[in-house]
């Protein structure tokens, strides 16, 4: 039985302040969660806060990025190192406003993925499409491309070590959420495409759903065969939200 996983994706937001009170509201809510892990991801600069007040409550935390080289002259990047340094469990990548802009190609989130991995850092792989590909019908060729990337690199079994996040472009803080019938849909495929490979890696894959999850529809969401949980943008920033879908994964 695979382990729901609610991660919080705080992107470009919060401050010292905010981050604390939000850490003080999870961490009081956290009794009533029963089953799924939880964890967020916090801008690098917080870090250190995030370790500091998530210490020993069983919430784990991680970065929304990191570079795929391991150290050296790149200036403004993030090596595992250092994300191991402040205890990290957790990395997000290939995130889709990394790939719109910042022009991450398949083949970068690929190398992210490996270096992620061998830090001993379980990557969060996202994946999905834009609102054009969706109407072209071109959803699961975009989706096995993002995915292949990391199957070509590191091999299928290197799935084992990670979790892909499925986030449908065009629903990420847009409102707009695609049905359970249309992300089951999607989750299904990718447990399928790496079956085909490996049946077994396939049935332990953690799949999660990243489009606009909120309290009144996690549960719907997560009560589909193939989601595993969500990658939880807007919503991780409210503690009453966050532990609302946390609480829907029992």
């Amino acid at each position: 039985m695979r382990q729901p996983l609610v991660a919080g994706n705080w992107k470009m937001n919060g401050s010292l302040e905010s981050i604390s009170l939000l850490l003080q509201g999870i961490k009081a809510g956290m009794g009533d969660v029963k089953r799924a892990a939880v964890a967020v991801c916090a801008p690098a600069i917080y870090l250190p806060a995030v370790q500091q007040q998530l210490q020993g409550s069983g919430i784990g935390w991680g970065g929304q990025d990191v570079s795929a080289e391991a150290s050296g002259a790149y200036t403004g990047e993030i090596a595992t190192s250092m994300l191991k340094d402040f205890g990290c469990q957790y990395v997000i990548v290939g995130h889709s406003e990394r790939r719109a802009y910042h022009g991450e190609t398949d083949e970068l989130v690929a190398r992210k993925y490996a270096a992620a991995r061998a830090a001993g850092l379980i990557p969060i792989l996202c994946v999905g499409e834009t609102l054009d590909e969706r109407e072209q019908g071109v959803t699961e060729s975009v989706v096995a491309r993002q995915l292949d990337a990391v199957i070509q690199l590191e091999g299928v079994g290197a799935l084992a070590d990670g979790v892909v996040a499925y986030e449908p472009v065009w629903a990420i803080g847009t409102g707009k959420t695609a049905t359970p019938e249309q992300a089951q849909e999607v989750h299904g495929f990718i447990r399928q495409r790496v079956a085909e490979q490996d049946a077994t890696v396939a049935e332990g894959l953690r799949i999660l759903y990243g489009g606009s999850m909120k309290p009144d529809n996690a549960q719907e969401l997560i009560a589909k065969p193939d989601i595993d949980g969500g990658l939880i943008g807007g919503a991780s920033l409210n503690a009453a939200d966050f532990l609302g879908i946390c609480t829907a994964a029992n």
